[in-house]
C-alpha cells in the first residue's frame, strides 16, 4: 500500500516537473520571443491579404519579436497589394521583407512597406507597371509607392520609377523602361538593407535576436482559393463545367447537370472570394447559360440567344479573372475548349455502342417514326436503263437496282441508256449516255 502510494506521488511529481518544463519552454515564445514567418508566394490575391493580416494581428497580439515576410512573387492584385501595405505600416511588431527570388510588381510595394528588406544574390525587386498603364493607374500607383518609401526612408525617385517608366533613374535603367534592380544594385541604391543567402542570415542581418520560427498558414479557404484560381485548375473546372452541362442536356439525368454547375460555382465563387471579381461577374455568367440554354430548347434556330449568351459566357470567365489578367483568362479558357472537346470526342470513338454514349450523341439507328434513306453514294458513275420515261422523275434499272432517279431537266425516253451523275441524300441525279 505504501509503495503503491509512493509509486502515484511520484509519478505526480514527474508530471509536474515535465509542466514546469514545457512551461518553461513556452514562456519564451508567449513573451515574444518568436518571429512570425508569412509566405509571400504565387500571385498576390485577397487570399493573401486575409493572411497577412491575420499574422500582423497576431504578431501584435502576442509581442512577436518580429514580422518576416518571404517574398517570392510576380505580383498579383493591386488592391490586395494595399490591404497587405496597410496592414504592415500599422504593425506594431518589427517587419522585415526577405525577397528570396523576385518581387515583382504588386510584390516590390509588399516589400517597400517592411521596415527592413534583405536580398537573396541573385533575386530582383521592382517591374511594377500597372495593367492598364493609362496616366489614372500610373499615376495612382506612384503615389502609393512613393508615400510607401518615403514612410520607411528609402528612395522615392527609384520607388516611382518602379511604376512610370518617365521616371528619370539613368543610373540604373534605360530612358523609357521600367525600373527593376537586382540584388546587389537594390543594396547600392538604399532601396535594400543587406544580402543574403537563407533565411536564418537574413534575420540576422536585419539586426533581429535569434528566436523561433512560428509560420502562417493559410486556412482552408484560403488555400481552396488559391488553389482553384491556378490558371491550369481553372481551365479543368471549365471543362468540367462546359462537359457536365454538355452531357446533362443530353441525357436529363440530374449528376451530370450537378457536376457541371458545381465546377462553374466552384470556379466563380473562388475567384469572387479571391478579390479578382464580384457578384456582377456571377450575373453575367448565368445570362450566358440561360441564353445557350433557350438557344437549345426553346428557340432553336435563331441565332441571336445562343451568340449573346456565349459572349456573356466568355466575358464573365474573362472578368472572373481581372482586366490585369486577360491572357491568363485566353489561356484557361483555352485550356477548356480543347479539353471539352478531346475528352467528348474520344468518348464517344472509344466507346460508339455503349448505351450511355449512344444517348450524347447521333446513331444510325431507325425507329418507327423515321427511317433513314439508304446510301446511294456508291451508284455514282454507274451506268443503267432508264425503266421508265424521266419527266425529269422517273425510275431506272442501276446495277440490277430498280432507283427513283432525276435528271437534270432532260427528258429520257424509256430503254435509253443513262448514267449516275451525282447523289445528293436521297435524290439520285442521272444524264442520258449520248451515241
Amino acid at each position: 500500500m505504501r509503495f503503491s502510494l509512493r509509486l502515484v506521488l511520484c509519478c505526480v511529481a514527474m508530471l509536474c516537473g515535465l509542466a514546469g518544463l514545457a512551461g518553461a519552454a513556452a514562456t519564451p515564445a508567449s513573451a515574444g520571443h518568436q518571429i512570425i514567418v508569412v509566405p509571400i508566394e504565387g500571385t498576390v490575391d485577397e487570399g493573401m491579404a486575409h493572411l497577412v493580416e491575420r499574422a500582423v494581428a497576431r504578431a501584435d497580439a502576442e509581442g512577436a519579436e518580429a514580422l518576416v515576410l518571404d517574398v517570392n512573387t510576380p505580383g498579383g492584385l493591386v488592391a490586395s497589394a494595399f490591404e497587405i501595405r496597410d496592414a504592415l505600416l500599422s504593425a506594431k511588431v518589427p517587419t522585415v521583407a526577405f525577397v528570396s527570388r523576385r518581387a515583382y510588381s504588386a510584390g516590390a510595394l509588399i516589400s517597400l512597406a517592411a521596415k527592413k528588406i534583405v536580398m537573396e544574390p541573385g533575386s530582383s525587386i521592382g517591374a511594377a507597371e500597372p495593367i492598364p498603364n493609362d496616366p489614372k493607374h500610373v499615376a495612382g500607383l506612384r503615389s502609393e509607392f512613393k508615400a510607401t518609401a518615403e514612410r520607411n526612408g528609402r528612395d522615392v525617385t527609384l520607388a516611382q520609377a518602379m511604376v512610370d517608366k518617365n521616371v528619370d533613374a539613368s543610373e540604373y535603367k534605360k530612358s523609357g523602361a521600367i525600373l527593376s534592380l537586382s540584388a546587389q544594385d537594390a543594396v547600392r541604391a538604399k532601396i535594400a538593407d543587406a544580402l543574403a543567402p537563407d533565411l536564418d542570415a537574413a534575420v540576422k542581418a536585419a539586426g533581429l535576436a535569434p528566436a523561433h520560427y512560428s509560420n502562417v498558414d493559410y486556412t482552408f479557404g484560403e488555400q481552396l482559393a488559391r488553389f482553384a484560381t491556378n490558371p491550369e485548375v481553372s481551365g479543368l473546372l471549365l471543362s468540367l463545367g462546359v462537359l457536365g452541362l454538355l452531357i446533362e442536356m443530353q441525357t436529363l439525368h440530374g449528376i451530370a447537370g450537378f457536376i457541371g454547375v458545381g465546377a462553374l460555382a466552384l470556379f466563380f465563387g473562388t475567384h469572387v472570394y479571391s478579390g479578382f471579381s464580384d457578384g456582377f461577374v456571377i450575373a453575367l455568367a448565368l445570362a450566358g447559360v440561360i441564353g445557350i440554354l433557350l438557344e437549345l430548347h426553346v428557340i432553336p434556330g435563331h441565332g441571336v440567344a445562343g451568340v449573346l449568351g456565349a459572349v456573356a459566357l466568355f466575358a464573365a470567365v474573362v472578368l472572373a479573372f481581372g482586366p490585369a489578367f486577360f491572357f491568363v483568362a485566353v489561356q484557361a479558357i483555352s485550356i477548356a475548349i480543347v479539353l471539352s472537346v478531346a475528352t467528348f470526342w474520344l468518348t464517344s470513338r472509344a466507346f460508339p455502342e455503349n448505351a450511355f454514349m449512344k444517348r450524347l450523341t447521333f446513331t444510325a439507328a431507325q425507329g418507327p417514326d423515321y427511317v433513314a434513306s439508304t446510301d446511294r453514294r456508291g451508284l455514282v458513275g454507274l451506268a443503267g436503263v432508264a425503266a421508265s420515261y424521266l419527266r425529269p422523275a422517273g425510275v431506272a434499272s442501276v446495277d440490277g437496282h430498280r432507283v427513283d432517279v432525276l435528271t437534270e431537266g432532260d427528258f429520257v425516253a424509256a430503254g435509253s441508256p443513262i448514267r449516275v451523275t451525282r447523289v445528293e441524300g436521297a435524290r439520285v441525279f442521272v444524264e442520258p449516255i449520248k451515241e
